[in-house]
């Protein structure tokens, strides 16, 4: 993984550092957007993590974040998906398969989710989770959107032992955020270049 160091030329606040990263994210070509993302699931495939882990929890692409679906059509069909619900402040998982596209739909907030009928997965049935970010550091200290969806749910005890790995196109990986307070580093990070653990 290359070294972001120079922070200098990002904006200070999480907002200004939030719209740049999210800019120069939607700027990348549907190409570069395809080969970047097959790369990071390339990476994911061939980690100890990822091997070993029955029942990950991943996310479905939006506002062209890297888009994991090779991992699932082309690595690991056979493993067991979930994929999360927004209700209210929280976030609800479900088991997905892929192969069944009439498993989910547009929700609150335009972005596909489960129908809410499909079976719940509880923390102690989970081996993995696979986090989306706008940005994150080497610390494992994430830039999400804003809500504080990933913020409470790692911050929930039943959860918090959970291996966590970020998911970002390399320029996203940064080498310092400043967390809040209630920022849980995740304990690793992968981008198209490799996957890092957390320092």
């Amino acid at each position: 993984m290359t070294d972001n160091s120079d922070i200098s030329a990002f904006p200070s606040t999480k907002k200004m550092l939030r719209k740049r990263l999210l800019t120069q994210r939607k700027a990348l070509s549907p190409q570069d957007w395809r080969t970047k993302s097959d790369a990071i699931c390339q990476n994911l495939a061939q980690f100890e993590w990822v091997q070993n882990a029955q029942t990950i929890l991943v996310y479905l692409s939006d506002r062209q974040e890297p888009n994991l679906a090779h991992l699932w059509t082309h690595h690991y069909p056979h493993k067991r998906w979930g994929i999360p619900r927004c209700v209210e402040k929280k976030l609800i998982w479900h088991e997905w398969q892929p192969a069944q596209p009439q498993q989910i739909r547009p929700g609150a907030y335009g972005i596909l989710e489960p129908v809410s009928t499909l079976p719940v997965l509880e923390a102690n049935a989970v081996d993995l989770i696979l986090v989306p970010a706008v940005g994150c550091d080497r610390r494992g200290f994430r830039l999400g959107y804003g809500g504080g969806f990933y913020d409470r749910l790692l911050s929930d005890s039943a959860w918090a032992n959970i291996p966590t790995i970020g998911i970002v196109f390399e320029f996203a990986y940064l080498e310092q955020l400043t967390p809040d307070p209630w920022d849980c580093p995740l304990k690793a990070v992968c981008t198209e270049t490799g996957i890092a653990l957390s320092r």
